[in-house]
């Protein structure tokens, strides 16, 4: 029982330690320029400050801030000059991207509607308690979802079946990769302006059961967009496996082969097991290209076609009445027309928080498991 609770307290002291060395480090980064023009002052008028020169061990944390950052032997100067290097694009990045996060989730507590900048009135938690209650918003989750799993699946085996095709010893197997690759440098809006033409004009004119446009259907419309996307997409995951499977050792696959192993035999036990990486590369790539699709709906759908809200969604939400939604109002539409469209920035940023959230716990979720299934194989 004393070795156990030794134990415990030891692994606590050193959850203690690192915790408290990872805010000192922070500390001392942000401080970094300032401590920097304290040393280069020091040097015009020929004093010793904050040079640590004839430093002598003292504790364990002063000795890891002499030894570590500030001090004058190799390990602290590599520190600080890969931090003076890091800092114009950490700068950039605080500024453009963490300031404006920060001022978002407080505005996500306001009912900020881009009119009263500098007058927002604290609503605490009230927009996020709309939001949760707002049956469009959560069917508009449910179709995210449904839409992301479906993206997901669809992308990573077409981009894997077509990896595995160019891979193997076929003329102009170059031109069909850069033909494959050649929908991504497409951009949304063009590709989906492209596509809606293909689907309105040159499909239904071939008649019979094309006569009706995909786009029109509430149900099939979501898988229009599907295909457009995974068109687009898969070549640029293809390549992610190109890489992948040109780095498995080809003696591996010359003996299985001599062993008898046939081709499905070679994918199962060589290719799937040494890809395994870039699956989690590619998974997490589609998992978020996939929540966030923006561009590409509203040029092709523009969030419709509409249709009554499924029974079953109703009664979970315990509804009396079946409202009209949209079939293919992503999550990142909903929040454009929230925010832009009805002028409800707060509750627009409030949707984009619970997003955020929402798709760092699934990202975090699918790379774990990614991650676990890599040792498996």
């Amino acid at each position: 029982m004393q070795e156990s609770q030794r134990k415990f307290d030891d692994y606590l002291i050193k959850i203690i330690k690192g915790f408290t060395l990872t805010v000192i480090s922070f500390i001392i980064v942000v401080t970094l320029p300032l401590i920097f023009v304290i040393q280069l002052f020091g040097r015009l008028i020929e004093k010793d400050f904050m040079t640590f020169k004839n430093y002598k061990k003292k504790n364990y944390f002063l000795d890891f801030i002499v030894y570590q950052w500030l001090g004058p032997n190799e390990q602290a100067q590599n520190h600080r000059v890969f931090v003076y290097f890091l800092f114009p694009s950490l700068g950039a990045f605080l500024l453009f991207v963490i300031v404006p996060f920060v001022q978002g989730v407080y505005l996500s507590f306001t009912d900020w509607n881009g009119l009263n900048t500098g007058h927002e009135t604290f609503l605490g938690l009230d927009n996020y308690k709309e939001i949760f209650s707002e049956t469009r918003f959560l069917f508009s989750f449910w179709r995210t979802i449904i839409y992301s799993v479906l993206n997901i699946i669809a992308i990573n085996l077409v981009a894997f079946g077509l990896a595995l095709l160019v891979t193997q010893n076929l003329k102009g197997k170059n031109v069909y990769r850069a033909g494959f690759f050649l929908p991504n440098l497409i951009g949304g809006l063009v590709l989906g302006y492209i596509w809606q033409f293909i689907y309105n004009k040159a499909i239904v004119s071939l008649g019979g059961a094309f006569e009706t446009s995909i786009l029109l259907g509430g149900q099939s419309a979501l898988y229009g967009l599907l295909i457009v996307v995974t068109w687009q997409y898969a070549g640029y995951i293809m390549m992610i496996y190109i890489a992948a499977i040109q780095n498995i050792p080809q003696d591996l696959v010359e003996a299985a082969t001599i062993d008898g192993a046939n081709a499905i035999q070679r994918l199962r036990a060589i290719t799937m097991p040494l890809v395994a990486q870039a699956f989690t590369v590619a998974m997490f790539l589609t998992l978020i290209t996939s929540f966030k699709q923006f561009d590409t709906v509203v040029s092709l759908t523009q969030g419709g076609p509409s249709l009554e809200l499924p029974s079953w969604f109703g009664s979970l939400l315990g509804l009396d009445s079946l409202p009209v939604v949209q079939s293919t109002n992503l999550v990142s539409i909903n929040i454009y027309n929230t925010a832009f469209s009805s002028y409800e920035l707060g509750i627009g940023q409030a949707k984009a928080i619970v997003f955020f959230a929402f798709l760092l716990i699934i990202s975090m979720v699918q790379v774990y498991f990614n991650k676990k299934r890599e040792v498996e194989l």
